[in-house]
C-alpha cells in the first residue's frame, strides 16, 4: 500500500517529463519552418550578390520569394535549400567575391564551366561542406588553390582544367578521400606531384598542359594513360623514363704546380706549332662551310619536295590542314616514269565518265591542296588546268595489295552510290602509287567544326537539331553501307570522316570501305577513343564495331568532346563513354552536354533521348548494341521532334503581339 503514493508520484514526474517534451516538440516544428524561411531567404541574397558581382544579365526574378525558380538553380524536394547551381556558357564575368558562393553551405553541385570568370577560386569556398561535384573548367581563374578548398571531404567530382591556376599540386588533396575526377590540365602548375599522392576512388585524371610540372609520376598513377601527363616535364611511369643523375665524380688530385720559367722563350709557342694550329683553324673553316652550303641544299630541296604534295604522310590524324602545292606529278610519276609506254597505267573511272573529260596525265599535273592526312594516306583538292573541274583524290599508303584484288574492291566501293556517302570516281594502280579519286563535296570535317582546326580556326556554333540534323544525315549513309552486304561496313567512323555542308542535311561520309581495302597492310601506330573493346586488330572492322564507333561520334556531338587521340596535337581526349557513363551514374546528366545546346531547355527531351540511344550503341558488349537501321529511325523521331518545336515556337511568335 506504500506503494502507491509513490507510484502516483513517479506518474506525475513522468507525466510531467512528457509535457515538457512535447512542448519542445512543438517549439521545434513551429520554429522549424522559420528556419528553414530564414536559411533559403539567406541563399537567396548570396545568388543575388553573385549574380550583381559576375552575371548582371541573368533572368533571375529579385522579386521572387524564392530562387527555386531561377535559371540553373536548383532546390531541394522540400524547396527550402539551394542544393545546386548549374551555369554553364553563362557569359558570367568577373571575380567571384566573398560572402557568395561560400554562403551557400547546402549546395552539393555548382558547375559554371566555360564563362570568363577572373581572379582566385574564392576562399571560403570551404564553407560549402555539402558540396560533391565543383566544375569551374574554361573560365580565367588564377592564383593557388586555397586551403579551405581541401575541406570538401564530400567531394567526388572535381574538374578546373584550363584555367590560369599557378602553384603546386598540393598533398593536402588526399583528404578528399571520395574524389573520383581530377582534372587540373592545361593550367600554370608547378612544381613536382606529391609522391605520397593516394587517392584511391580516383577514376579519371589529368593534369596535362602544365609545362611547369616536373619530376617523376607518383606510383599511384603510373597507370593513367600518357596524355593525361601530356605536355609537362614529368618523366617515368607511362612517360618516358627519368634521367638517371650522373654519379659525383671522385676527388680528384690537385694538379702540380707550374714549373718555374728558365728563360724567356720557355712560355712561348715555337713557329711550327704556330703554323700547324692555323693550318687546322683554316681546314675546319672550309668543312664547316662546306657543311653550311650541304644543309641548305638539303633543306631547300625538302621544301621541294613538300611543296610537291605527294612526300611520305604523317601519322597524322583529325583536322584538315592547308598546304598548297604546285603540282601533283613530281611524286605520283617519278617511280613510274621509267615504265614502257605500252605497258602505262591509265586512270580507270567507275560507271559513267565524267561530265568535264580527264586522264591521269591532266590529274598529275592539277594544282592541290593537302586537305587531310590521315593512317591510310592523304587527300588533296585537285583542280584541273583551267579550272575545269575540282576532285578529292587520295593517295593511299604504301601496300603491296595485287592489282585483281584491289581493282575488285575498288570496283565494289565505286558502286556505293547514296546521298550521303561520297561517291568514288576513279582509280590508279600502280606497284608504287595508289589514287582514288572522289566528288569533291566542298564540306569542312565535323572534327573541324566541333574542336576547331589546326590553323587557328574556332569551333563552330551549332544547335541541337543542326548537331542531330548532321547524326541523322551520316547515319543514314553508314546504314546504307551496311546494307550492301552481311559483311559490308565502314571500319573508320570518325568526326573527320564526316564532311558537312551549309546545306539542309548537307553531311556526308566518307573513307567508308578504306581499312578492308588497305589497312591491312598499313601499321596503325595508335588507337583511338573510337574503337570498340572487342576490337583487338581495327583492321578487322565489324557492322558491330561500326555501331559503337558511331555511338562515339554521337557521344562528340552532344559533349563537345574529343575521344582519346583524335585531334592531333589535342590532349584533351577523353574517354568518352565512360566519362559520361560515370557523369550520368551520379545523377548529373545536364553536365554532359556542350555548353552550348545545355540552355536549350525546348529541347531537352530530344537531348535526352539522343543522349540515351547514343550509350546504347556505345555498349561494351557488342550483341546488346543497336543496327544502324534501328539506329537512324530513331534519330530521325528525334529530329522531327525537334522539328515541330521549332515550327511550334516560330508560330507562336508570329502571332505573339
Amino acid at each position: 500500500m506504500r506503494r502507491l503514493p509513490g507510484a502516483r508520484a513517479g506518474g506525475g514526474v513522468s507525466l510531467a517529463r512528457l509535457a515538457v517534451a512535447l512542448c519542445c516538440a512543438a517549439l521545434t516544428l513551429a520554429l522549424a519552418p522559420r528556419a528553414a524561411q530564414a536559411d533559403l531567404a539567406a541563399d537567396r541574397a548570396a545568388l543575388l550578390a553573385f549574380r550583381a558581382a559576375v552575371g548582371p544579365r541573368l533572368p533571375w526574378d529579385a522579386s521572387a520569394a524564392s530562387p527555386c525558380g531561377w535559371r540553373g538553380v536548383g532546390c531541394d524536394r522540400a524547396g527550402a535549400r539551394v542544393v545546386a547551381l548549374q551555369l554553364p556558357g553563362a557569359s558570367l564575368a568577373g571575380a567571384v567575391p566573398l560572402g557568395t558562393l561560400g554562403n551557400l553551405t547546402a549546395l552539393r553541385t555548382l558547375s559554371l564551366r566555360l564563362n570568363a570568370l577572373s581572379g582566385g577560386i574564392p576562399a571560403d569556398i570551404g564553407g560549402c561542406a555539402e558540396l560533391r561535384y565543383l566544375y569551374l573548367h574554361g573560365n580565367r581563374l588564377e592564383g593557388a588553390i586555397p586551403e579551405g578548398f581541401f575541406g570538401l571531404s564530400l567531394l567526388q567530382r572535381l574538374d578546373l582544367s584550363n584555367n590560369q591556376i599557378s602553384g603546386g599540386v598540393s598533398p593536402e588533396f588526399n583528404k578528399l578521400a571520395r574524389l573520383a575526377t581530377l582534372y587540373l590540365g592545361n593550367n600554370r602548375l608547378n612544381g613536382t606531384l606529391p609522391a605520397d599522392l593516394e587517392l584511391k576512388n580516383l577514376q579519371l585524371f589529368n593534369v596535362s598542359g602544365n609545362l611547369n610540372l616536373t619530376g617523376p609520376v607518383p606510383a599511384s598513377l603510373v597507370s593513367r594513360p600518357a596524355s593525361a601527363f601530356s605536355d609537362t616535364g614529368l618523366c617515368g611511369g607511362p612517360l618516358s623514363p627519368c634521367p638517371t643523375p650522373p654519379p659525383p665524380s671522385p676527388s680528384s688530385p690537385s694538379p702540380p704546380p707550374p714549373a718555374p720559367s728558365n728563360g724567356s722563350e720557355s712560355g712561348k709557342l715555337s713557329t711550327g706549332a704556330i703554323a700547324g694550329i692555323a693550318t687546322g683553324a683554316a681546314v675546319a673553316f672550309l668543312v664547316l662551310i662546306g657543311v653550311i652550303f650541304f644543309l641548305c641544299f638539303r633543306c631547300q630541296r625538302t621544301k621541294a619536295d613538300r611543296s610537291a604534295g605527294m612526300a611520305a604522310d604523317a601519322d597524322v590524324d583529325g583536322s584538315p590542314i592547308s598546304v598548297t602545292v604546285v603540282s601533283m606529278d613530281k611524286s605520283a610519276t617519278k617511280r613510274s616514269s621509267h615504265a614502257p609506254a605500252g605497258n602505262a597505267k591509265k586512270l580507270v573511272f567507275l560507271g559513267a565518265a565524267p561530265d568535264t573529260p580527264y586522264d591521269l596525265e591532266s590529274l598529275l599535273h592539277s594544282s592541290a591542296e593537302v586537305i587531310g592526312k590521315g593512317w591510310l594516306g592523304t587527300t588533296y583538292r585537285a583542280t584541273l588546268e583551267g579550272g575545269a573541274a575540282t576532285v578529292a583524290v587520295k593517295r593511299l599508303r604504301s601496300a603491296p595489295i595485287p592489282e585483281r584484288e584491289f581493282r575488285d574492291r575498288v570496283t565494289a566501293l565505286g558502286a556505293l552510290r547514296h546521298e550521303n556517302l561520297v561517291p568514288l570516281r576513279a582509280y590508279f594502280y600502280s606497284r608504287e602509287e595508289k589514287l582514288l579519286v572522289y566528288d569533291f563535296v566542298g564540306a569542312g570535317s565535323l572534327c573541324s567544326l566541333l574542336h576547331g582546326s589546326r590553323d587557328g580556326a574556332s569551333p563552330a556554333r551549332l544547335d541541337f537539331t543542326s548537331r542531330a540534323r548532321i547524326a541523322l544525315a551520316a547515319a543514314r549513309g553508314v546504314v546504307f553501307v551496311h546494307g550492301a552486304g552481311a559483311r559490308s561496313c565502314h571500319g573508320n567512323i570518325k568526326s573527320s570522316n564526316v564532311l558537312v555542308t551549309d546545306a539542309r542535311d548537307g553531311a556526308y561520309v566518307t573513307d567508308h570501305g578504306l581499312v578492308q581495302l588497305v589497312g591491312a597492310h598499313v601499321p596503325l601506330k595508335r588507337s583511338t577513343g573510337y574503337r570498340a573493346p572487342e576490337v583487338s586488330d581495327p583492321h578487322r572492322a565489324s557492322q558491330e564495331a561500326d555501331v559503337y564507333s558511331f555511338g562515339v561520334l554521337l557521344l562528340e556531338l552532344l559533349t563537345g568532346k574529343p575521344p582519346v587521340n583524335s585531334v592531333p596535337g589535342s590532349s584533351d581526349g577523353v574517354d568518352l563513354p565512360l566519362w559520361v557513363r560515370t557523369v550520368v551514374q551520379e545523377e548529373w546528366t545536364a553536365e554532359v552536354f556542350d555548353a552550348s545546346i545545355a540552355v536549350e531547355e525546348r529541347v531537352e527531351e530530344e537531348m535526352m533521348r539522343l543522349l540515351q540511344l547514343a550509350t546504347e550503341c556505345a555498349e561494351d558488349r557488342a550483341d546488346r548494341r543497336p543496327p544502324m537501321v534501328e539506329v537512324a529511325a530513331r534519330i530521325e523521331h528525334i529530329v522531327d521532334s525537334a522539328l515541330r518545336k521549332a515550327d511550334t515556337d516560330d508560330d507562336f511568335h508570329s502571332i505573339s503581339p
